[in-house]
């Protein structure tokens, strides 16, 4: 996924990386002559030979040789069997992401040999900003003062399973442990030894997903990055931003101050999905602050052993006799500890330390790893091969329970979800085990001469244990009064003894502790809080629309759909300003209404406290936003009423989400609109700090329009949206639906935030990160740092050296010109040619892709077959699989070429050069340019498309010629990717692997449309996808 990573610039150690895909592909090799035999390990020899051939042809520019090897080469492939062509594609898919995983490898071994002098990293951009002329009490404010959200979605690109992903990162720490310099030759034999066993191991295993995940499943598979990498990361990048600031300000970063946190859509993304309901979004909260707290635990039993001093502070002292003194009164909550029946089933999560090489005893531990009986040490400690488990329902889907698991070390990874359906399944009774517990940890008052720290500390856990099986209940759905005191809430509440712990090691002289483990505590808690990722619902402003329109009829209020907006807007303000619910208990809505009441009914149940946004898709006026409003109100009476208080936390932001180009264009006016109402302007200033959120999307306005005209689009909306909230004196957040394609608004994080308008971004901002590119940027801690660097320096940057607007008016009337024009030809092919959506269903494997299983969601909106109701994901990803690339580059070729034809070309490439958002655009263009292949997107079209329909191909074809030659004319290279040679030599290093699964795609999909029932066909066509994506590294 390196391509469209922030790191595409740099230069990574060619000779190293050569070596390791060398080792990687070596090893394969010799797993496949044991697996699959000499003769059919020498056929795909001769095949990648014959593609390598055929590469170098084309790179010397002899192409009628490359042109006859390629033929060569896809008449071999048409004569391969069914179990050939399964080989082939499956070894070849492997080699690529062998190959993916080594790429990484060796972008993490760059940094992490010269982190100081990195670019964009805190250190490099805050030297830069005081060198420039900010004082550092500015940058130390602004920085203290940031806000950004980085929001995980469950769209589906990511195409491995987990299970390969966890083999593949096991594979990374090998490449890892394998630089080390003091190994010695028995060392390394061992991590030769356990490399043949991994890729044994994933040459094994199968795949291909063979059911579709469930919402909640996308929901742990989110909750996996933040376990497996985040928790370790944050701490980390935290550390850098202080001893940046420090070092520039002379004031380190506030230790509960973290400017980057997170959200997510997984469990809570209910547009277009029907899987998602009430129920799972509850089950997925009450799942993330059970994860939560689970870590929290763990790292607060490290911290007990780790603080075993004496000398303290007089406030801690006090604190720690007081809970000596609780501690000798009766437990007063013996109904917790009654034992749960459990029904009994098998694992479903991978092992504890799955991804940690099997020679690496203490894994990715920086201390020591101790296993100190604790109350609860029966639970985490089997015996070898022992399994406890149980069958826990989360939401409509069956989770897991667990497997064997050692006591965990802060820095190992483990399955947390896993532990819970384990823990369930033995958690309850005390009995038999009370005796052990005196032994092994005798009460705190027994001991003397007990260490404060520990004593606080072990209350804490306590507590912490105790929401723990709190929440546990609530999974169950078994009613639970306790007292509020018993459990930890809210972050503050568990926050304040760590402080207090902190302050007084302070206090005493101790700050090299305070510094460490429990200074990476409070920063987790700082950013992550009892819940990990605050979910964001979204639901489309239809279903809305269509609840009050049943509301109403029911309370013969008359048809709200047919009323116009005024009417609307007069009717929802009337009820928004009343203080009685509408929607009787009694109502009878159909279930689709039922659903979105429900939906209310859960949010105001769990609050702000565990909700981030309420986001609205399709938004395109401002009654969509009262609406929503109007029905988060009174679900909140609802429940207050029920339960006899206020609901827990805040109303939910309600963010309007603009998508197509349409309702980019009446971005503004709908949030002057809004401002304009007096009780929505005062709702906004008293219950969300005068702040309002919007969002913009990347993926449909591309779909809409094509890329260049939706870039423009977006630019000139952010403009307005932040000139209407200026001219009411509300500050704004833009919030940024992007995809992780560059179709989709995808590309480097750095390059994108620095491209967007003047003023748009001021300290704070929020953006999406979607499927595959979600491990890509935080699949392991090393990479998910940098990340979160740059984000950090890119948001500050813009803050206090905001990107420069056009030079000229006349600029953007030429950029007008061109996105005009480009617009004009995108539609004239994808929605005014009749012949285009058949051609686009011979042409790619479009129809095929669902098959994948990789999401939750159907494909499409509605059942339409028409282009305008296919999912974004799907129409790049097909037009990505056959190296077209088409949505990211179709029309830009004719804007261009119109724009130079009447006498702009100088100022274009002025504009390139002076202007950041359109020499960002043009360089996302050609970066998609030069991933295109036209001979391999020809052969898809000379063997599927029908003949009538081939006409249309090759002036397609003609048309990416088009945007090649005027996007290198503006920019001044002389070949796509000039400025790029290590992202172009990397694109080629695939391409003898590529090339053939490409034209065995084609193949495969001859006979499958021959054969459509023959599942062995269709899952080699599924394994080409994988192998593709891998290649490409893109999805859609």
């Amino acid at each position: 996924m390196t391509d469209t990573t922030d790191d595409i610039a740099e230069e990574i150690s060619f000779q190293s990386f050569d070596d390791d895909c060398r080792l990687l592909g070596n090893l394969l090799n010799d797993i496949l002559q044991r697996e699959v035999g000499t003769t059919v390990v020498d056929k795909l020899e001769r095949i990648r030979v014959l593609a390598q051939s055929g590469c170098n042809m084309r790179q010397a520019g002899i192409v009628d040789m490359a042109e006859m090897l390629e033929k060569q080469l896809a008449s071999e492939l048409s004569k391969m069997t069914l179990e050939e062509a399964l080989t082939l594609a499956r070894a070849f898919s492997h080699y690529l992401t062998l190959m993916g995983i080594a790429e990484t490898h060796h972008r993490v071994r760059k940094r992490g040999n010269n982190i100081a002098q990195t670019a964009k990293s805190c250190d490099d951009i805050f030297n830069q900003l005081v060198q420039g002329g900010v004082s550092p009490d500015e940058l130390y404010d602004t920085v203290c003062k940031q806000e950004v959200e980085i929001v995980l979605t469950a769209h589906p690109t990511q195409i491995n399973r987990r299970t390969l992903q966890y083999k593949h990162i096991r594979i990374a720490h090998l490449l890892d442990y394998n630089d080390r310099p003091d190994l010695t030759i028995e060392d390394r034999e061992m991590v030769i030894e356990d490399l043949v066993r991994e890729i044994t191991s994933i040459w094994q295993t199968d795949e291909l997903r063979r059911q579709k995940p469930t919402p909640v499943d996308e929901a742990r598979a989110g909750l996996n990055i933040v376990e497996q990498s985040l928790w370790k990361a944050v701490p980390h990048y935290l550390h850098r931003v202080s001893n940046a600031l420090k070092k520039h300000t002379g004031k380190p970063l506030p230790l509960t101050c973290t400017p980057i946190k997170f959200g997510s859509w997984m469990g809570g993304d209910r547009d277009g999905n029907p899987n998602v309901t009430a129920k799972v979004t509850k089950d997925v909260s009450l799942l993330s602050r059970w994860m939560a707290i689970d870590l929290y635990i763990r790292e607060v039993d490290s911290l007990r052993f780790e603080l075993s001093m004496n000398q303290c502070s007089e406030s801690l002292s006090r604190l720690a006799h007081e809970i000596l003194e609780e501690a000798n009164l009766e437990n007063r909550h013996e109904n917790w500890n009654q034992p749960v029946s459990r029904s009994q089933s098998l694992p479903k999560q991978l092992p504890a330390r799955a991804h940690l090489p099997s020679f690496a005893e203490n894994g990715e531990a920086q201390h020591p790893r101790l296993d100190i009986p604790g109350p609860d040490h029966s639970q985490h400690n089997h015996k070898e091969g022992e399994v406890s488990s149980t069958l826990f329902k989360i939401g409509e889907t069956s989770a897991n329970s667990g497997a064997s698991a050692a006591a965990i070390s802060p820095s190992s990874s483990f399955n947390s979800i896993q532990q819970l359906g384990q823990r369930k399944s033995s958690a309850g009774s005390q009995i038999g085990r009370s005796s052990f517990q005196k032994l092994m940890e005798p009460k705190l008052p027994q001991l003397p001469g007990i260490a404060p720290y520990r004593v606080v500390l072990g209350n804490v856990k306590d507590k912490l244990e105790r929401s723990r099986r709190r929440l546990e209940l609530l999974l169950e759905d078994v009613s639970c009064d306790n007292d509020p005191l018993d459990y930890y809430e809210t972050t503050d509440q568990l926050l304040e003894p760590l402080l207090l712990c902190y302050e007084s090691l302070q206090s005493c002289g101790s700050g090299v502790l305070a510094d460490g483990r429990l200074a990476d505590l409070i920063r987790r808690v700082a950013t992550f809080g009892m819940v990990l990722m605050k979910l964001d619902l979204r639901q489309e402003s239809g279903r809305h629309a269509e609840t009050i329109d049943a509301i109403t009829k029911y309370l013969d209020l008359g048809t709200y759909s047919e009323w116009d907006e005024e009417k609307k807007l007069e009717f929802l303000t009337r009820e928004l300003k009343g203080k009685r619910p509408l929607v009787p208990h009694s109502i009878e809505v159909p279930h689709e209404v039922k659903e979105v009441l429900d939906t209310f009914r859960i949010a105001a149940e769990l609050g702000s406290d565990s909700l981030g946004a309420y986001v609205i898709s399709m938004a395109s006026n401002a009654s969509d936003v009262l609406a929503v409003e109007l029905l988060q109100k009174d679900a909140r009476l609802s429940v207050a009423g029920d339960l006899g208080r206020e609901c827990p936390g805040g109303t939910l932001r309600v963010v309007p989400l603009f998508e197509t180009v349409k309702d980019l264009r009446g971005a503004g006016s709908v949030i002057r609109k809004l401002l304009s109402i007096d009780w929505y302007r005062e709702h906004v200033i008293k219950n969300h700090n005068g702040h309002q959120e919007v969002m913009v999307g990347y993926s449909d306005s591309g779909k809409d329009a094509g890329r260049f005209t939706a870039a423009w689009e977006l630019y000139k909306a952010q403009e307005d949206v932040v000139a209407a909230c200026n001219e009411y004196g509300i500050k704004v957040t833009l919030f940024h639906g992007r995809g992780g394609s560059i179709g989709r608004g995808g590309g480097p994080t750095y390059l994108a935030i620095q491209s967007q308008p003047p003023g748009s971004v001021m300290g704070t901002l929020r953006s999406t990160e979607q499927g595959e590119m979600i491990d890509a940027k935080f699949g392991l801690p090393q990479i998910a740092v940098r990340q979160l660097e740059i984000y950090t320096t890119a948001v500050l940057l813009a803050t206090l050296r905001p990107p420069h607007p056009p030079r000229e008016e006349k600029w953007r009337k030429v950029i007008e010109e061109i996105s005009n024009i480009s617009c004009q030809c995108y539609r004239s092919v994808v929605y005014e040619n009749p012949e285009f959506l058949s051609y686009f269903h011979e042409a790619t494997p479009e129809a095929e892709l669902g098959f994948l299983n990789i999401g939750s969601r159907p494909a499409r909106r509605k059942s339409s077959k028409g282009i305008g109701h296919l999912r974004a994901i799907p129409w790049l990803f097909a037009w990505t699989q056959t190296r077209f690339v088409l949505p990211a580059w179709l029309g830009v070729g004719a804007g261009l070429k119109g724009a130079c034809e009447k006498g702009h070309t100088e100022e274009l490439k002025e504009m390139y050069k002076e202007w950041p958002f359109f020499q960002s655009t043009i360089d996302l263009i050609e970066m998609v340019l030069g991933k295109a292949d036209i001979p391999i997107a020809k052969h898809y079209d000379e063997v599927l498309v029908s003949k009538e329909r081939q006409e249309l191909g090759r002036e397609l074809r003609s048309e990416l010629m088009t945007a090649e030659k005027f996007v290198l004319v503006i920019s001044g290279h002389e070949k796509l990717q000039q400025n790029n040679r290590s992202l172009r030599r990397l694109i080629e290093n695939r391409l003898p692997f590529l090339n053939p699964l490409n034209m065995l795609q084609v193949e495969i999909l001859k006979r499958l449309r021959r054969e459509d029932d023959n599942r062995k066909i269709r899952d080699a066509l599924l394994i080409t996808i994988n192998g593709i994506a891998a290649g490409m590294k893109n999805t859609g």
